[in-house]
C-alpha cells in the first residue's frame, strides 16, 4: 500500500508541477469569475436586453429614428387610407408620400425616390412595387395586417357590426398559469448540454494525456524498473487516480468560480444566464459521480492502451477505437438531449462507456426513479473495477514489449493464454 500511495503522490505532484495545468486552472477560473462581474463594470443591458434608458436617452433614440425613417410611396384608389394615422402606427418608422397615380409610383420607386410603394385597389388587393427586394423586407408583411384590420372594418360597417366589441372579443387572449410539478425540459437543456460537453472533453484530454504518461516511460526504459520492484497494479491505479484527482481539482475549482461569481452578480445579468448556470444540486452530485465513474472507466482503459506502443507518436492508432467510441457517445447524447426519455437514452444510461452522460441528462431532464439511478452506478462500479484489474494485466503485459504496436485483440489472446 506504501508503494501505491508513493505513485499516486509522484504522478499527482507531476500534474501539479505542470505549469500548463496551473495555468489553465488559475487562469479559466480568474476569468470565468472576472466575467460574471462584467454587468457591474460594463453597461451591457443593450446586449442582455435589460431596460435601463433614461428618459433623456429615448428622446435622443426616438430623434435618431425619425432621422432614418425609411420613405415609402403609396396610391390609395380605395380611399381607406386617407388618413396618415393609420400608416403612422402600422409603419412608425416610416414616412409615407401619397401619390396620384400608378405611374408616379413606379417612376418614384424605379428612381428611387422612395424605397418601396403600394398601389391600393380596395381592402382586400393591394400592388407592392419595389427595386430589389431585401431578406430583412418586412414591409409587404406589415401592410397585409393593416388592409385585413381595413377589411374587417368595413365588413363591420356594411353588416351592422360593432368592430371594436367584436376584435376584443375575438382577439381576446388565455390566461394561463403554469406550474410545473417536475422538471423543466426546456430550462435545464443548456446547462446539460454544456456539461456533456465538458465531461466529453475532460475524458479525451486527460485520456491522451495518461496515455502519453505511461509510452513514455516505456519509451526510455524506465517501466522496466517500475514493473520489477512495484505491483503493475499499483502503477496504473496510481496514474488513474491521480490523473483524476487533478480533474477534479481543476473542474471544481473552474466551475465553482463560474457558478460563485454568477451568484454575486444574478441580478446584474438579469437572469439572461439562469439556463447554463442555475444547475440544480442533485444534477451537481450526479455530474461528479458519473463523470467521474466515466472518466475511471475510460482512463484505466487509455492508460493499458498507451502500453502496447513503444512511441508518443503511435499512440493516436492504439486509442484511435477508444476514442471512435467516446465521440459516438458523444453525439448519440447530444441528439437526445430532446428526447430524455427514449429508448436510446435510456439504454445509455445503463452501459459504462455512456452512463456518465446520459443519466446525469435524464435527471436533470428526465424522468428517473432512484433504483434507476442506483442500478446504473452499480453497473458502473463494477465495470470500473473489471476494467481496472483487465487494464493492470494488459499494461504489465504490454509495458515489456517493444517495437511495433501491439494490437488490443493480440494482447487479450496473450493474457488467455497466460491463464
Amino acid at each position: 500500500m506504501k508503494k501505491f500511495i508513493t505513485v499516486f503522490q509522484f504522478e499527482l505532484m507531476s500534474y501539479i508541477k505542470n505549469k500548463s495545468y496551473m495555468v489553465t486552472t488559475i487562469l479559466m477560473a480568474v476569468l470565468l469569475a472576472a466575467v460574471m462581474f462584467v454587468p457591474r463594470v460594463v453597461d451591457i443591458s443593450d446586449m442582455l436586453g435589460i431596460e435601463q434608458s433614461t428618459e433623456e436617452e429615448t428622446e435622443e433614440e426616438t430623434e435618431d429614428s425619425e432621422e432614418e425613417k425609411a420613405k415609402l410611396g403609396i396610391v390609395d384608389a380605395s380611399g381607406y387610407l386617407s388618413s396618415a394615422k393609420l400608416l403612422e402606427q402600422a409603419f412608425p418608422s416610416a414616412e409615407f408620400t401619397y401619390m396620384d397615380s400608378e405611374k408616379e409610383l413606379k417612376k418614384a420607386v424605379t428612381s428611387e425616390k422612395v424605397e418601396a410603394g403600394f398601389y391600393v385597389v380596395d381592402d382586400q388587393n393591394y400592388r407592392y412595387y419595389v427595386v430589389n427586394r431585401e431578406m430583412t423586407d418586412e414591409n409587404q408583411i406589415i401592410f397585409d395586417e393593416l388592409l385585413t384590420s381595413i377589411h374587417k372594418q368595413v365588413y363591420c360597417q356594411q353588416n351592422g357590426l360593432d368592430y371594436e366589441k367584436l376584435a376584443t372579443e375575438y382577439e381576446s387572449g388565455v390566461n394561463c398559469e403554469e406550474e410545473v410539478l417536475g422538471k423543466d425540459a426546456a430550462d435545464n437543456f443548456w446547462y446539460c448540454y454544456a456539461l456533456v460537453i465538458i465531461i466529453f472533453m475532460v475524458i479525451i484530454i486527460y485520456g491522451v494525456m495518461i496515455a502519453t504518461a505511461v509510452t513514455t516511460e516505456k519509451s526510455n526504459r524506465s517501466i522496466e524498473v517500475l514493473v520489477t520492484s512495484i505491483d503493475s497494479r499499483y502503477l496504473l491505479f496510481g496514474k488513474v487516480l491521480a490523473g483524476t484527482v487533478a480533474v477534479v481539482v481543476q473542474l471544481t475549482l473552474i466551475i465553482a468560480a463560474a457558478l460563485v461569481g454568477y451568484a454575486c452578480n444574478h441580478d446584474a445579468w438579469g437572469d439572461k444566464l439562469d439556463m447554463l448556470l442555475e444547475i440544480p444540486t442533485n444534477v451537481l452530485v450526479a455530474f461528479a459521480v458519473f463523470g467521474i465513474g466515466g472518466f475511471l472507466f475510460y482512463a484505466f482503459l487509455y492508460g493499458a492502451l498507451g502500453a502496447l506502443v513503444s512511441k508518443t507518436e503511435d499512440i493516436n492508432k492504439s486509442v484511435g477505437s477508444l476514442q471512435m467510441i467516446i465521440m459516438i457517445v458523444y453525439f448519440a447524447v447530444l441528439f437526445q438531449l430532446q428526447n430524455p426519455d427514449g429508448m436510446i437514452m435510456k439504454i445509455c444510461s445503463y452501459l459504462p462507456f455512456s452512463s456518465y452522460s446520459a443519466m446525469f441528462v435524464r435527471i436533470g431532464m428526465g424522468k428517473v426513479e432512484l433504483w434507476e439511478v442506483i442500478v446504473s452506478a452499480v453497473i458502473l462500479l463494477v465495470s470500473i473495477l473489471f476494467v481496472g484489474w483487465l487494464g493492470a494485466k494488459i499494461y504489465r503485459m504490454g509495458t515489456l514489449r517493444y517495437g511495433n504496436p501491439v494490437k488490443l485483440s493480440n494482447a487479450l489472446k496473450s493474457l488467455k493464454h497466460e491463464e
